[in-house]
Order: structure tokens, then sequence, then C-alpha cells
């Protein structure tokens, strides 16, 4: 399990983040959310260590990533945002560097990258954005790490890309691990992310599951305008709205639009649910 408490972070004058407290636990694929400039991806880098707290802790099963401790490191995988295009064909780059992770298995690398319609033979400074992106998760998944954690990881990827990674991702990485992907495309990942956390400025909005959030919010995508709404968007068909379950009834969540409803009663939402 990952707990963070009271964690804060600065860069010069620029509080990123203040207090921040969570649990992330074993078994599930985390959906960070949040504006831009919220701290997504500093959080990211603090959980695995590459950036130090200046205040609160971060506790990865027992351990303070910080630290550095070789048998965690050898558990844990970042995959940054912008990957770096490697002088060296996939395979090449793979044997290097797989040795770093006990796990790591270049067979599974091979049969991941077969399925993403990489050529695993092809040099990485050759390939387009795309297939570099694809080579670089598919490095990630083989290492078969109980962490990790992902910024943007459908950045540059195609529609059927896409649908590749989601695939890959519940296909490749074990039941009792714990991913966390920071995003702004949550229609891409809607299907695989539960819990959410959405993360604001100096703090944790929300950490909840689907199934928290759906018995606590409505999603009603009818015609009829609701008293009660928190939020509206128009539709082709009629609308989407979102409004307090006050009967129990399930719903099909709408990522964007519970974004939305988030962003727009702060204070409403996380003391619905922080009770």
């Amino acid at each position: 399990m990952i707990k963070v408490q009271n964690l804060g972070f600065s860069y010069g004058n620029n509080e990123v983040l203040k207090h921040i407290s969570m649990e992330i636990r074993e078994g599930n694929i985390y959906g960070l959310l949040g504006e831009n400039g919220v701290g997504k991806t500093t959080l990211l880098t603090l959980l695995c260590g590459l950036k130090k707290p200046q205040s609160g802790f971060i506790d990865v099963d027992g351990e303070t990533p910080f630290d550095r401790k070789p048998a965690l490191l050898a558990d844990q995988f970042y995959l940054a945002d912008e990957v770096k295009a490697e002088s060296a064909t996939a395979m090449a780059f793979a044997k290097a560097n797989g040795v770093f992770w006990p796990n790591f298995d270049l067979e599974r690398f091979r049969t991941i990258l077969e399925e993403f319609e990489v050529n695993p033979l092809q040099r990485m400074d050759a390939m387009s954005a795309g297939q570099l992106k694809k080579t670089h998760i598919a490095f990630a998944l083989a290492c078969h790490v109980r962490h990790y954690y992902m910024d943007e990881p459908t950045n540059g990827l195609d529609i059927p890309s896409k649908a590749q990674f989601r695939k890959a991702l519940t296909k490749y990485t074990p039941e009792d691990s714990s991913i966390v992907i920071s995003t702004h495309q949550v229609r891409d990942l809607e299907n695989i992310i539960d819990p959410i956390i959405i993360l604001d400025r100096r703090d944790v909005l929300v950490n909840a599951t689907v199934e928290e959030i759906t018995g606590k919010l409505y999603f009603d995508y009818g015609n009829i305008i609701h008293p009660e709404a928190l939020y509206i968007e128009q539709t082709p068909g009629g609308s989407i709205q979102v409004y307090p379950n006050t009967t129990g009834e399930e719903s099909r969540i709408n990522m964007e639009a519970f974004f939305n409803t988030v962003y727009k009663h702060k204070e409403l939402i996380k003391g619905m649910f922080s009770k």
C-alpha cells in the first residue's frame, strides 16, 4: 500500500502541493485528474522517489521512495509523458535496460510490441512518436512490477493504439499492482480507471471508487432538467446532468461531467466524499 500524509512541495516560492493526504491500494488502476499546473506530474515523481518531499511523508510498502533502495526501485516503474528516442533498436534497448528489473521478461516485451504493431528490430530514433511511446509502454509492462506511475500514457497515440494500450495494461500488469495514471484524456481511459483521484491546487478534492461516486451522484442522460442539477452539459440528443443521488438508483458515470462537477462545486463535493 502507498500512504501519503500531509505532503508538501514547492518550486521556489511556488507552492504546488500542500497537506496532500491519500491512500493508494493494490489491485487498482487509479486515474489522477486535475487541471494543468495542479501538481500531477510532481506528485508522480514524488511517489517514485525522483523528488524529495519538503514536508509530510510518503510510505510505499514500508519504505520511503526518496531513499532509492534497490528493492523498491526494482519493483516500480515511472513512465514519463515525454519519452526518449534511443539510438538503438527496441530489442537492444530492452536487453540493455531490462536487467535493472528482476521480473523483466524480454519475450513479453517482444509479444507486447507485436500486439502494438511495432517492429522490435526498428531503431527507436527512426520511429514515429506513437511507435516510440508504445515501445516505452511495452518495456514498462514487460518489467512486471508492483507499482506503476504513468504520466499521460495515451498522449501521441492514435485511436487504435489507445485501445491496444487499454487491453495491454489490464492483460500484462500483476493483479496486486497499484497503477496511478495521470491523464487529461479521460475518455481514453474511463473504462479502466477506478478509483478516481481529483487533485486541486494544494488539495485532494476526491479519492473515490466509481461505485462510491455513483452512490453519491446520479448521472442523468435525459431531456428533463433536474432542479438539483449541479452540472448540466448539452448533448446532441439531450443533456448530461449530475445531481445528488438521493434514491440510491444506479447510473453510468461520465468522467468528464464528473470532473467538471467537482471543479464547479469544490467544497461541496469534497465534503460529500470526505464523510
